[in-house]
């Protein structure tokens, strides 16, 4: 049963060593105890220019797919001290942390270059007919791979919802994805410098941070909404471990592994920081939310 902790709560918890991490990191040439943060693609922006200069620690950050995140932790591959998701599902499985934090939502929307002839389709076709082109073959379109991120499964149940919600004769989930379109989260957008697609399926905040024209969908199929989370849960998609997910309203999550003064340090600047609005991300007010045995240095 998830509970909501207030951000002055959740702070003094956190932030209880920080006059000895800032005594320490202080000394020359001390870089400060060392936080690694295994976490989404669509946060590594925000975490390496956001977070990283808010915090004592030195922070190394990896960025990889959630889905793929969640399995190398569970399979003991990797061993980061911060584990972040951009669904928190995968802590239903395959990771199972004792507690975690959601922090951020985001939208799905579809980002285009205005400089190709692709991208200028999308941008005439807006809101209500941005699938038209898409069905025409007229854009090259990037998305990523929904057996190693929430983003690739998301960008599936978003054209199954749009098919019902634009009463379309086509179903977009099966007609729209092509071979060649998959790239890792981290490079899907930076593909408009390198001219390999002029339109991506890609989170508000990605558009945001780099700058990109987007095309807002209706909220009863980008997932940002709680209250169509009936409609988004229509929709499913079965990972290649056997977990199902579901589509939901979007949600990031975050555990720490070990309760260090660096480690609760880092995490709660991370979880309740102004970085991530700066960043694109939406942070509703009752967040940072926490679900499970949270320990007492975090939640006191």
């Amino acid at each position: 049963m998830a509970r909501t902790l207030g951000r002055r709560d959740v702070i003094a918890g956190l932030t209880a060593g920080a006059g000895a991490l800032a005594g320490c990191s202080a000394l020359a040439g001390d870089p400060g105890p060392t936080v690694s943060l295994l976490a989404a693609g669509s946060l590594n922006n925000a975490l390496e220019n956001g977070l990283r200069p808010a915090v004592d620690a030195n922070l190394q950050v990896e960025a990889r797919g959630s889905a793929e995140v969640a399995r190398l932790v569970a399979e003991g591959q990797k061993d980061p001290d911060i584990v972040s998701v951009a669904d928190v599902a995968l802590f239903d499985g395959p990771m199972e942390p004792d507690w975690y934090a959601e922090f951020a939502t985001n939208s799905v929307v579809l980002a285009y270059n205005q400089d190709t002839d692709g991208g200028q389709r999308i941008a005439e076709a807006g809101p209500d007919r941005w699938y038209r082109p898409l069905l025409e073959g007229d854009v090259a379109l990037g998305r990523t791979d929904p057996d190693l991120d929430p983003l690739g499964y998301r960008t599936l149940f978003v054209l199954e919802l749009a098919t019902e919600y634009y009463g379309t004769t086509e179903n977009l989930r099966k007609t729209i994805p092509r071979r060649g379109q998959v790239y890792p989260e981290t490079q899907l957008v930076s593909q408009f410098e390198t001219g390999s697609v002029n339109a991506a399926v890609a989170y508000r905040s990605m558009a945001v941070e780099r700058g990109y024209d987007y095309v807002e969908l209706p909220p009863e199929i980008d997932l940002s909404t709680p209250e169509y989370a009936d409609r988004y849960a229509s929709v499913s998609y079965e990972l290649p471990g056997g977990t199902v997910v579901t589509g939901a309203p979007i949600s990031y999550g975050s555990t720490a592994r070990r309760e260090s003064t660096a480690v609760v340090d880092v995490f709660g600047e991370q979880t309740t920081g102004q970085y991530l609005r700066e960043y694109g991300f939406v942070v509703p007010q009752d967040y940072p939310r926490y679900t499970g045995n949270v320990p007492e240095n975090v939640a006191n």
